[in-house]
C-alpha cells in the first residue's frame, strides 16, 4: 500500500500489536481482591514517562479524583491523551505532568469557557503537540482493542488537523478511495471512574460511554475508580450489565464523589460555583498558586478536597439537583 501524504505530527506509543500482546500474555488473570487507596494506586502503576488517558466524556464521569492524585504525587514527562478532556486536563495542565499529548478536544471546559492554565501550558513551548479529533482517538483506541496496528478512517483529510496528526493517507486496495490511517493507541496507565466495582475489578457505570470501553480494552494497565464497592454476589446476579470485566483491570479504588466536581450520571451534578472558581483563580498567576496549594497539595487525599469545598452537605444539594431538576439548577 502505497503512502500518499503523512502528516507532521508524531506518534507517541508503540502501534506494534504483537509487542502489545506480548504485554498481555505476561498480565494475570486470576480472580483477586485488587482493592488499594488512590495513593497506593498512582504509586504503584504510574510512573514518570508513562503515557496516560483518563476515562469519562467531558466533566462527566471524570476520574478527577485520580488527577489529583497525579499532581499531588509530583508525576512528571507524562504523555497524555487529550481525548474529551475538560477539568481533568486542566487539573493536569496545572501540574505540569504531561510533556506531550494527543490532543483532540482540550483547554476548552465546554459551555463554561476555556482554560487558561491549560491553553498557557499548551502554548508554552514545553508540550509536543499531535494533534487528532475526538473521532481519530476513538479510533485509534479500536485499533489497540482489536489487536491491529492501524485502522482506515475517512474523516480528517484535506484539513490542518490531518496535517499536523501522526496520520498516514493511503488509497484502499479494494476501493480505491484515499483513506486517512491511524495508529492504534495503547496507554500505559488509564484510569476510568465508574458507578459501581467489585474487588476484582468488575465494573459498571451509567450514562454515556463515548470510547472507555475500547480504552479499557486497549490500556496495558487499568485503575478503575468508584463510587461505590459492592459485593461479586450483586455484580454475578446480573452480568450482563458489567461492561468491563475483571481480567483486563489492575487496581480498583472506591472513591466516593470521585468524578467531583463534574458531574456522576445519576449521581450528583456539577459544581459549576467550583469550576467557575477554578476559571476566575487561573487569571492570576499568584492567586492560582495559592488556590492548588489549598485544594491539591496541602490536601492529604481526595475526602480532604471535599471537605473543603463543602462536604457531604454539598454533595446532597449536588444530588439533589442530579435527581430533582434535572441539572438546571439548585
Amino acid at each position: 500500500m502505497d503512502v500518499l501524504d503523512r502528516g507532521k505530527g508524531a506518534v507517541f506509543t508503540d502501534p506494534d500489536p504483537d509487542k502489545l500482546r506480548a504485554f498481555f500474555q505476561k498480565k494475570s488473570r486470576i480472580k483477586t481482591d485488587k482493592t488499594m487507596t488512590l495513593k497506593q494506586a498512582v504509586k504503584t502503576f504510574v510512573n514518570d514517562g508513562d503515557y496516560l488517558a483518563i476515562g469519562g466524556f467531558g466533566a462527566n464521569r471524570t476520574p478527577v479524583a485520580a488527577c489529583h492524585e497525579i499532581v499531588r504525587q509530583g508525576k512528571k514527562n507524562l504523555g497524555f491523551a487529550g481525548h474529551t478532556s475538560t477539568h481533568d486536563m486542566q487539573i493536569l495542565s496545572a501540574g505540569k505532568v504531561y510533556s506531550k499529548i494527543d490532543m483532540a478536544y482540550g483547554v476548552g471546559l465546554e459551555a463554561r469557557g476555556l482554560s487558561g492554565c491549560s491553553r498557557k501550558y499548551i502554548e508554552s513551548g514545553d508540550v509536543e503537540v499531535s494533534e487528532w479529533t475526538n473521532y481519530a482517538l476513538s479510533v485509534r483506541l479500536q485499533a489497540a482493542a482489536m489487536g491491529v496496528p492501524y485502522l482506515p478512517m475517512r474523516s480528517m483529510l484535506g484539513t490542518d488537523t490531518f496535517k499536523f496528526s501522526g496520520a498516514v493517507a493511503a488509497d484502499c486496495p479494494f476501493t480505491g478511495k484515499k483513506m486517512a490511517l491511524v495508529p492504534a493507541l495503547s496507554p500505559d496507565v488509564t484510569f476510568i471512574h465508574v458507578h459501581e466495582a467489585d474487588i476484582y475489578g468488575n465494573a459498571r457505570f451509567e450514562g454515556i460511554a463515548v470510547a472507555d470501553l475500547e480504552l479499557a480494552s486497549a490500556s496495558k494497565t487499568l485503575v478503575i475508580t468508584c463510587e461505590r464497592i459492592v459485593h461479586h454476589e450483586e455484580i454475578a446476579r446480573e452480568p450482563h450489565k458489567t461492561q468491563i470485566p475483571y481480567f483486563i483491570v489492575d487496581a480498583v479504588v472506591e472513591v466516593p464523589y470521585g468524578a467531583y466536581p463534574g458531574t456522576m450520571p445519576n449521581e450528583y451534578f456539577s459544581d459549576e460555583a467550583h469550576l467557575k472558581e477554578w476559571m476566575t483563580k487561573e487569571k492570576d498567576p499568584e492567586a492560582f498558586e495559592a488556590f492548588l496549594k489549598e485544594i491539591i497539595f496541602d490536601c492529604e487525599d481526595f475526602n480532604a478536597y471535599i471537605d473543603r469545598n463543602g462536604g457531604l452537605e454539598k454533595m446532597r444539594r449536588l444530588r439533589r439537583t442530579e435527581f430533582l431538576t434535572n441539572g438546571e439548577g439548585e
